[in-house]
């Protein structure tokens, strides 16, 4: 045998086994496709699933229950992967599993239960946003969300967003992680009349902090209508002039609004769009 035939049979045999490797290497590590991922969307960063489609919220699952089944379910799809993997710029550790009250598993981020729309036909759509005004597109940085429940206060009566007693759902304001916010009625327009210097009474009636960026809103609820004051060194933010507040008896549990009731109705409020403006 001619020796540069035998070294071009070399070569050739040492390639093959190189892509023989790197081909079983493939197949041991797979590339890792995200359960869901953060895409770029007509309002901004939203979480998507399945083929890019866009994730949402419900107002009424503030608690950390799903409330939407039957023909709702039908519209709105649950969310829902075993095995959970998440793309570039999320947290694994912000998501979870719930057991709906039909024995479905669900997969909820920050405590709320994900869903997509039936009426977004492509990825990117976003459709389902601000639909009945309870439906929210899926971000991770939100500043405020929507809730819609009945409201309990802490003397255990059902009150109604006008703060008399009664039955029904109310829209209302809450942190991204469902937790109730609060207005105070003897409050005026940025300025909190609570707040004791020495935040001695900052226990009952905590300051709802944030950062003096903004972060995302719903779409059903102005920009305009959030800013921030400086109370004692610290920031608190404001919807439509109003300083929003904790109540500390909630205990920080998601969708509790005992606070409506206390010393009486009317005087810790909550608010949503059709709150009035804060008097100068």
């Amino acid at each position: 045998m001619k020796p540069y035939v035998y070294v071009n049979r070399l070569v050739m045999l040492t390639a093959l086994s190189v892509v023989a490797l790197l081909s079983c290497k493939d197949e041991e590590n797979p590339t890792t496709v995200a359960s869901v991922e953060l895409s770029t969307t007509t309002l901004g960063n939203v979480l998507t699933g399945e083929g890019g489609k866009t994730l949402y919220f419900f107002a009424p699952d503030v608690a950390g229950d799903a409330n939407c089944s039957g023909t709702c379910k039908d519209n709105w799809p649950i969310f829902y992967q075993e095995t959970l993997t998440v793309g570039k710029s999320l947290k694994a550790s912000d998501f979870s599993t719930i057991t709906r009250a039909d024995g479905a598993k669900q997969t909820t981020f920050k405590g709320w239960p994900l869903y997509y729309f039936k009426n977004d036909a492509k990825a990117g759509d976003v459709a389902g946003e601000n639909v009945g005004n309870v439906w929210m597109v899926a971000k991770p940085n939100y500043t405020v969300l929507l809730a819609s429940r009945q409201l309990v206060g802490n003397d255990g009566k059902n009150y109604t967003f006008d703060t008399k007693e009664g039955t029904g759902n109310s829209l209302f304001l809450t942190d991204s992680l469902g937790r109730t916010l609060y207005a105070f009625a003897f409050d005026k327009n940025k300025v909190n009349k609570y707040t004791k210097a020495d935040f001695s009474n900052d226990g009952t009636w905590p300051i709802f902090q944030t950062s003096s960026t903004i972060g995302e809103i719903p779409s059903a609820l102005k920009r305009s209508d959030f800013a921030t004051i400086t109370v004692f060194g610290k920031t608190q933010l404001t919807y439509k002039g109003w300083p929003l507040y904790y109540f500390g008896s909630d205990n920080g549990q998601r969708g509790n609004t005992k606070g409506v009731s206390v010393p009486r109705p009317g005087v810790w409020p909550v608010v949503n769009a059709t709150s009035v403006d804060a008097p100068n």
